[in-house]
């Protein structure tokens, strides 16, 4: 019996050891596999960002790669790299993408018009049902708030933009403004990877200016925490911040065919960038079909669905108003050139300058809302929002788009 007993235990003691040997393999090859991975991630970004950074998103993990085809060069802009988490052998999901885009490239960094990627509403549902309010949520392209005082840059639930002005100093290839954006390709991206993502975006920002000697004075992050992006619209008459204009106008001027819900920003005097959204409701869709001809009372059943009604407004300041432009033809783009005002793509503009700096001040119209409203009433709205944000930011040299311009949209 005792001789029984000290076999058992020793079994016991060298089972137990083998199981203590077998884990630590295990966690050796599991760090072998991470710094592997880690390595793999900032090379595929052009050693912008910190491999350890991003494995530490969405939970953490042991196991990720980069894209055979999505790497970045630094050398070419605009580039991307995309990084995918393998959860198991031959399985990988989306994870991680890095953007860096530059002012000195055809691409404009700022886009405008109602091209279908500027498109703010999903009409399905992820079952691929119809959504029974299409307008309710910006659950396709939500408004960015401001980082800090805008400065640095903006944000959403799953990403961050960090901006870079290349000022005085500046080596002569360096461009003039550059954009460098995080993504989380994942969904509920928590509070804690929205720091992340703010981090990785400023670090590799720093890494890329100082690399090709973009001299530039980057605001440091924010110290509070980046609080979700809110992305359901309100009534228009009761919202603030960017939106607070168009609430004012209906106030007095009534809402007859204008949208009655809204998405603002907060708005700061510093912001580079500053945009609001303004939808159509299925109530207010309603009414105004009833005071709509009838060959045009199909606007508004595809307004229930497939083609909401939307407007949206955005006026760019400084680097950020050189960098702006609309979809042409073959889908490169074109820069519109400072100073000017006009027409294009569903999109109008207007000129001006603030604090010595050139500003662009747009509005976009979803591509059948424009007729609804005809040119009389988007000509009127485009001067109210124009005439409300140049007396605030004290602009001057304010340049119109010809009546003409409204009149062919």
């Amino acid at each position: 019996m005792h001789t029984g007993w000290n076999r058992l235990w020793r079994w016991t003691a060298w089972g137990g050891i083998g199981l203590s040997l077998y884990a630590g393999w295990l966690t050796v090859d599991d760090l072998r596999d991470r710094a592997v991975s880690e390595r793999d991630i900032s090379a595929a970004c052009d050693r912008l960002v910190s491999g350890a950074a991003v494995m530490d998103l969405q939970g953490g993990m042991v196991r990720a790669k980069a894209g055979d085809y999505d790497r970045l060069d630094a050398r070419q802009l605009p580039d991307s790299c995309t990084v995918y988490k393998v959860p198991g052998p031959g399985r990988t999901t989306s994870l991680f993408t890095l953007v860096v885009q530059s002012s000195d490239t055809y691409a404009p960094l700022n886009r405008i018009g109602d091209d279908s990627r500027l498109e703010p509403f999903y009409t399905m549902t992820g079952d691929g049902g119809q959504k029974a309010d299409v307008t309710a949520v910006a659950d396709r392209r939500p408004e960015s708030s401001p980082m800090g005082d805008g400065t640095l840059g903006w944000y959403g639930n799953g990403y961050t933009t960090v901006r870079a002005e290349c000022g005085p100093g500046s080596r002569a290839t360096a461009p003039g403004l550059l954009h460098v954006t995080a993504r989380a390709d994942y969904e509920d991206v928590s509070a804690a990877d929205r720091q992340r993502l703010a981090r990785i975006a400023h670090s590799a920002t720093e890494v890329l200016t100082a690399r090709i000697g973009c001299r530039t004075r980057l605001p440091a992050l924010p110290d509070d925490q980046l609080a979700a992006v809110p992305s359901a619209l309100r009534p228009a008459r009761a919202v603030g911040g960017s939106c607070r204009w168009f609430a004012r106008r209906i106030e007095r001027q009534g809402q007859g065919r204008l949208p009655d819900r809204a998405l603002a920003v907060p708005v700061r005097d510093t912001n580079p960038i500053e945009s609001c959204l303004l939808a159509v409701g299925p109530d207010q869709v309603g009414r105004i079909a009833a005071g709509l001809d009838e060959d045009k009372r199909a606007y508004a059943r595809s307004a229930l669905t497939h083609s909401p009604w939307w407007l949206h407004t955005a006026s760019y300041f400084g680097a950020e108003a050189r960098a702006v432009g609309h979809d042409t033809l073959g889908g490169r783009g074109e820069t519109i050139r400072p100073g000017t005002a006009g027409h294009a793509s569903g999109a109008w503009w207007a000129a001006s300058v603030c604090a010595g700096k050139p500003a662009l001040h747009t509005l976009t119209a979803s591509y059948t809302y424009d007729d609804v409203l005809g040119p009389r009433t988007l000509s009127t709205l485009f001067r109210a929002y124009v005439d409300t944000i140049t007396k605030q930011r004290g602009c001057t040299h304010v340049t119109y788009p010809d009546g003409a311009d409204f009149r062919s949209s």
